[in-house]
């Protein structure tokens, strides 16, 4: 497996065990507040980093090493800004406050998606023998 892909999978290890530890806690205090914090950082933070780095683990000949460690970074610094984000603005409705960040996370987040978009239109594009 290549790095760029073992990289993805830890983060999605990291995501998923937070969220759900998270969402024990929600069940266990019946507060459910943060549910959408929580969603995405699954969402994002796990189910999307683990498509990725399979993406990367099954085209391990032909993908970009550069462009798949770019496509880390920035998807990973979305989520890593995204969710405090979206837990602060949940927290304290402070939309001028935490409105912003979180929206920049979130375009992080696209960004990274894109970058990924192209790495696919480049494996379906390649020539093949």
């Amino acid at each position: 497996m290549p790095r760029v892909s073992a990289a993805f999978f830890t983060f999605c290890v990291l995501s998923l065990l937070t969220g759900m530890l998270y969402g024990m806690h929600m069940a266990q205090t019946n507060d459910f507040a943060l549910a959408p914090a929580h969603a995405h950082l699954n969402l994002l933070g796990g189910l999307l980093m683990a498509i990725f780095g399979t993406f990367y683990a099954l085209t391990r000949e032909t993908y970009s090493p550069r462009m798949a460690w770019i496509n880390f970074l920035i998807s990973a610094a979305g989520v890593v800004i995204t969710i405090p984000a979206l837990v602060m603005l949940l927290m304290t409705n402070d939309d001028a406050k935490y409105g912003p960040i979180t929206g920049a996370g979130s375009g992080l987040v696209v960004i990274g998606l894109l970058i990924f978009a192209v790495s696919v239109l480049r494996e379906l594009m390649r020539k093949r023998a």
